[in-house]
């Protein structure tokens, strides 16, 4: 079944990259929604690897602001959440739950390149799986990089196998303070069917 094209325009063509929000709170509920949402999406044996920071509370945004490039200093200040998506390099002591037609644990242990490589890759597939839920579910979202990860992995994930990756503001974005949309490359340009 093929989804509309209302459907498509929310998730693809007419959403934008917001940086100016409304002061309108994202309550738990919908944070839960885009997880049970996003969480579905596939990934390389079920790996799951991503692990997600939902920072809302004023307490949290201070910690995360230290971290930030001075250009996303406001735009995530005035985010009513932002998004730390990060990635376990111990995601494969999972795969026992996760993975049950193997036993896919094995072909990770010992391997920290192949550990990390494959937590990078499908951490960050499943943080573009968010944006889309997130979308989907009605909020907007302002992806970027463009922070100390170093800084936001000892304040958010200390002594941990856990690293930052990127992170998406979420929230209901001011329409009208949106930039025109920035041309996209055509297929000729950046596709091949061969």
């Amino acid at each position: 079944m093929q989804l509309d094209d209302r459907s498509l325009d929310i998730i693809f063509r007419e959403a934008h990259t917001h940086s100016v929000w409304l002061d309108k709170p994202v309550g738990d509920a919908l944070l839960h929604q885009v997880y049970d949402l996003m969480k579905w999406a596939p990934t390389s044996a079920n790996c799951s690897p991503a692990r997600i920071v939902f920072v809302r509370s004023a307490a949290a945004k201070q910690r995360l602001l230290p971290a930030m490039a001075p250009g996303n200093l406001e735009k995530t200040r005035s985010a009513p959440v932002t998004a730390i998506i990060a990635h376990d390099t111990e995601f494969h002591e999972k795969l026992p739950k996760l993975f049950l037609q193997a036993d896919a644990r094995s072909w990770f242990a010992g391997n920290q390149a192949l550990i990390d490589t494959t937590a990078f890759r499908n951490g960050t597939l499943q943080g573009a799986y968010l944006i889309i839920a997130a979308r989907s579910l009605g909020l907007d979202a302002g992806p970027m990089s463009g922070f100390d990860n170093a800084k936001v992995d000892q304040e958010f994930f200390p002594d941990s196998k856990i690293k930052s990756n990127f992170m998406v503001n979420l929230g209901y974005g001011d329409h009208a303070k949106l930039f025109p949309r920035n041309p996209r490359l055509p297929f000729s340009d950046a596709a091949q069917i061969l």
